[in-house]
């Protein structure tokens, strides 16, 4: 009698072994998961809700929604956001532009494709700092390249601040950021028109259809999941981005050329008010959230690529 029950108990262990094993096998995941990410997003919103300032410790507790009030009324916040508007627009712009015409021009059998492919991608795979630093040293006034290229064909008569005119020290950062992710986009472009089938375009040009023609209506409509997402991860990723402008300008002058996540960075460093700089950085979660919702909808992403 012994012998039935034991395998009857042997069996049913290892059907809920069976059945909780893939919840095992999550669980590293979801454990770091939880460390790197669900927990400091909890831990920012609960800093959001709290006057913690470092210099004051004595007075760390619960403030309501003064943190975002200190945001709305600072007088510095107009120009920021504007920066951040003509930063993402501009850089994820031109990026996809000159990444698109990249694509199509590597997309084509030349030779020495290989090497030339090879050195159009290179900078993807420098440093954000490097780049940053590079591109102080080519702005620089006073041993610059730009300012020396410019005097030598008499464009100026002496050398530029470019990196402290007010309201205009952000364009060389969005220069050096233009020029730091073009190989983005055309990695990504140029995948995508590598999959598009060749017989497509041979019975286009049966038909009497243009380059141009085949292109918006044959290659963009193709691969258009490949430039939605890639478009949507790019803005967030430049959204998010704050490393240039750290290393060339570092906000400056006087807060003329930092975008949101660059004022974090000076809410952190400099008056270490943990309290407003998690605020902020709610902000931008929600607005990052509303875009993607909002992007997704409006290029119809599920019935991308249907022809």
């Amino acid at each position: 009698m012994s012998a039935p029950g034991n395998a009857h108990t042997a069996g049913k262990g290892r059907r809920m072994l069976r059945s909780i094993e893939p919840y095992l096998l999550l669980l590293p995941a979801l454990l770091v998961v939880l460390a790197f990410f669900a927990y400091p997003l909890v831990k920012a919103v609960q800093l959001a809700f709290m006057h913690y300032v470092l210099f004051d410790p004595s007075h760390i507790g619960f403030s309501g929604l003064d943190n975002f009030k200190a945001l709305a009324s600072d007088a510095n916040m107009p120009r920021i956001l504007l920066n951040t508007l003509v930063w993402v627009v501009a850089v994820v712009g031109l990026q996809f532009v000159l990444g698109f015409a990249l694509a199509l021009a590597l997309n084509k059998k030349f030779r020495g494709k290989n090497a030339y492919q090879a050195i159009v991608f290179l900078p993807w795979a420098v440093s954000a700092f490097l780049v940053g630093m590079i591109f102080k040293w080519m702005f620089n006034q006073q041993n610059g390249l730009i300012n020396h290229l410019l005097l030598q064909i008499g464009l100026i008569d002496k050398p530029v601040a470019f990196l402290a005119l007010p309201h205009l020290s952000i364009i060389p950062v969005i220069i050096a950021m233009i020029w730091y992710g073009v190989p983005f986009f055309g990695i990504m472009i140029l995948a995508a028109l590598q999959s598009v089938p060749h017989e497509i375009h041979e019975a286009a040009d049966i038909d009497g259809a243009g380059r141009v023609k085949q292109l918006f209506r044959i290659t963009i409509p193709f691969i258009k999941p490949t430039l939605v997402l890639t478009a949507l991860l790019r803005v967030i990723w430049v959204f998010n981005s704050a490393e240039l402008i750290y290393i060339m300008t570092g906000g400056g002058p006087a807060n003329s050329s930092d975008n949101l996540p660059s004022y974090v960075f000076s809410k952190i460093g400099y008056s270490a008010d943990y309290g407003q700089a998690s605020a902020l950085g709610v902000l931008m979660l929600l607005f990052l959230t509303v875009y993607t919702i909002v992007f997704l909808r409006v290029t119809k992403f599920r019935e991308a690529g249907d022809l």
